[in-house]
């Protein structure tokens, strides 16, 4: 996130908030590196020709962002989680239909193996969707025990932000992210090994 621009992406963040689509076109070229990065690291560990390609997924991110109308954009910080978010929605949406498809419908929630690795994302083409469920299922649980953690969690994990910029999208410190990061880390490896 550092190449870019951060004033002209905030204040081209806000003209699109209040309805300028030509901010939007001016925005995109600003800020799609950074959404193609992180759709790859949630795409490197699939086998070559999986149906779900990083590619895919910044353009359905982009469908879904632009269609979000009225978001009072606070800055490039918040546009980025906001990505994030999405994000994770269209690949958990994608594991769940191809888990029910498998199933005939009938989705089970599995849980993740002991050892689930919160550094690296789920391969979803080799039978590891469940565990990407599976960990949004327990960060939904999260959220309702500790919000800020679920948000380091899917920041970092799903967001693929650095400590720096998380804290900077959370507006907490560096040491906050970090033990914040530890914590939550310990709480859903717990959680998913039950």
């Amino acid at each position: 996130m550092a190449s870019e621009r951060p004033l002209d992406i905030t204040l081209l963040l806000r003209e699109w908030g209040r309805g300028d689509q030509e901010a939007l076109e001016r925005l995109m070229p600003l800020v799609y590196d950074q959404l193609r990065r992180m759709a790859q690291s949630y795409m490197n560990n699939e086998f070559p020709g999986h149906t779900l390609q990083a590619t895919a997924l910044v353009n359905e991110a982009y469908l879904r962002l632009v269609d979000a109308a009225n978001i009072d954009w606070h800055d490039r910080a918040h546009f980025f989680a906001i990505a994030a978010r999405i994000m994770r929605r269209i690949l958990v949406d994608n594991a769940r239909a191809r888990a029910a498809s498998r199933r005939g419908g009938q989705a089970h929630r599995i849980g993740a193996p002991a050892a689930f690795d919160l550094d690296q994302v789920p391969d979803l083409g080799s039978g590891r969707g469940a565990e990407l469920i599976a960990l949004d299922d327990q960060l939904e649980a999260l959220s309702r025990w500790d919000s800020r953690k679920a948000q380091v969690i899917e920041l970092r994990f799903f967001g693929g932000l650095s400590v720096e910029e998380t804290a900077e999208v959370l507006k907490v410190s560096i040491q906050t992210v970090k033990r914040d990061w530890k914590l939550a880390r310990a709480w859903l490896t717990r959680e998913l090994t039950r």
